[in-house]
């Protein structure tokens, strides 16, 4: 017989061996789940993509000169560089800089007119989207809009975060808050005839699509919201479904294989409300409809309001791009980021035919005068012939003739790092026609405001 020793051993080998197999198991069929994107593999994997977005969170956004919003300064040249005051549109220049939560009006000569801007911090509240918002430092205006009296639109976004839309809120001329819409609101937003605001937006999207096994869940899905003119959500457009319900949906196979890590399969850039009157060469392109960029797919299309259906897509000789406007002769003007082939840089503005499916027009630059961005930028067509650009990377606004010549140039004054050698990017630029401005607020436009011009380590309010 077995004494009471050995049979104890053998019992706590035995135990020990039913462990280690039922472990064994638990590995192989974990391993089978995970090849099969089945529970609980998918649920494993979606927690491990989790736990780097927060470590990455935690390590590679700590500090601002971290981030993508400083690039190394191109030149030390800072304001107007460039200034052909005979053969430019003239006016004032609003844009937004990587560097502060504040939108700036120039002069010609570069002089601050105006500011406006509101600290995310004092704006946020507990019907905010974003939970546990990053710090003041990390949070930037992406695009503003300028209305006649001084109010301006602002849309807040951060660094770090997925969503990263902060929100969209109206400020008086003084920056006083008018109202706020504290959904991821991102990129992009621009105001109809009647008031209305369009502004994109992004949220979690949690269901497969069968149709499209590679385009996984959980994912980033854009929307358009529409909001009053006092900031209400009347209508909300998922442009993920706009897209999977048209005769597009095939464009969906073009996702690129490195969104399959993050989810963003669209990351849609740009919203225009269309007036209908530059349709010819594009007939979906009626009053009310809406012109939107697709980065990631390449695409450019028109959302119909009514019907929630992209009504008409193209893709083109683009890459990367943003900000396309639709012309008065029906053809697309867009900022092309990574689609340029030459000595001048990646980068490039085209004029794009959608009937002939041709370039007919093209910006891009030379040796001696590099232009490159490889994300963000816009450009815009002024009343006179000339294209306002804003160059996100190199920190610079730049105005040219049709055949190509800058006639304006400004490059932002802030520096920022240990040395001065970081420059923040520019986000986004455009030409305001003081003509247009109401009186009232005219009147208050004095050149001599105050900017900050040199961001300390670590940076500081500015």
């Amino acid at each position: 017989m077995m004494s009471a020793k050995a049979e104890k051993t053998a019992r706590n080998l035995h135990l020990v061996v039913c462990i280690l197999s039922l472990a064994f198991l638990s590995f192989v069929a974990g391993g089978i789940a995970a090849l099969a994107d089945a529970l609980p593999g998918r649920m494993l994997a979606n927690a491990y993509k989790a736990s780097l977005a927060l470590h990455a969170r935690l390590t590679q956004y700590r500090e601002p000169f971290q981030l993508d919003l400083w690039r190394p300064s191109r030149t030390e040249a800072r304001g107007v560089v460039i200034h052909q005051a005979d053969k430019t549109d003239g006016g004032f220049t609003l844009y937004t800089s990587g560097h502060a939560q504040k939108a700036f009006l120039i002069d010609m000569d570069g002089r601050l007119v105006h500011a406006w801007g509101v600290p995310f911090s004092k704006l946020w509240d507990k019907s905010a989207a974003v939970r546990w918002p990053q710090p003041d430092t990390h949070v930037y205006i992406e695009k503003a809009v300028l209305y006649p009296n001084g109010d301006l639109l602002a849309i807040y976004v951060a660094v770090g975060d997925t969503p990263w839309g902060y929100g969209l809120v109206k400020l008086d001329k003084d920056s006083n808050v008018v109202w706020k819409y504290l959904a991821h609101a991102h990129h992009d937003v621009d105001v109809g005839p009647d008031g209305r605001v369009y502004v994109l937006t992004n949220e979690i999207g949690r269901n497969d699509v069968p149709e499209f096994p590679h385009l996984k869940a959980p994912r980033i899905e854009d929307s358009v919201a529409i909001l009053s003119a006092d900031g209400a959500e009347l209508k909300k457009i998922n442009l993920f479904t706009a897209m999977l319900r048209s005769p597009y949906a095939r464009l969906l196979d073009t996702v690129p294989w490195y969104t399959r890590d993050n989810g963003d399969y669209l990351h849609t850039n740009a919203v225009k409300v269309l007036d209908g009157t530059s349709s010819s060469k594009l007939p979906h392109a009626t009053r009310g409809s809406l012109l939107v960029s697709f980065r990631e797919i390449g695409t450019i299309a028109i959302l119909d309001v009514e019907s929630e259906q992209i009504v008409w897509a193209a893709r083109g000789p683009w890459l990367r791009q943003h900000d396309p406007d639709l012309l008065p002769n029906g053809n697309l003007m867009l900022f092309d980021n990574q689609g340029n082939i030459g000595p001048g840089g990646l980068t490039r503005v085209i004029e794009y035919d959608p009937a002939a499916q041709q370039i007919v027009w093209t910006y891009a630059g030379t040796p001696g005068q590099p232009f490159e961005s490889e994300v963000r930028s816009s450009q815009e067509p002024l009343p006179d012939g000339n294209i306002l650009i804003t160059e996100s990377d190199g920190g610079r606004l730049l105005e040219i003739t049709p055949a190509g010549e800058i006639v304006w140039s400004y490059v932002n004054p802030v520096r920022g790092g240990e040395h001065g050698e970081l420059i923040p990017i520019l986000a986004w630029g455009q030409r305001i026609d003081p003509a247009k401005l109401d009186l009232g607020f005219a009147g208050t436009l004095v050149a001599g405001h105050s900017l900050c011009t040199t961001i300390a380590v670590p940076p500081g309010p500015c």
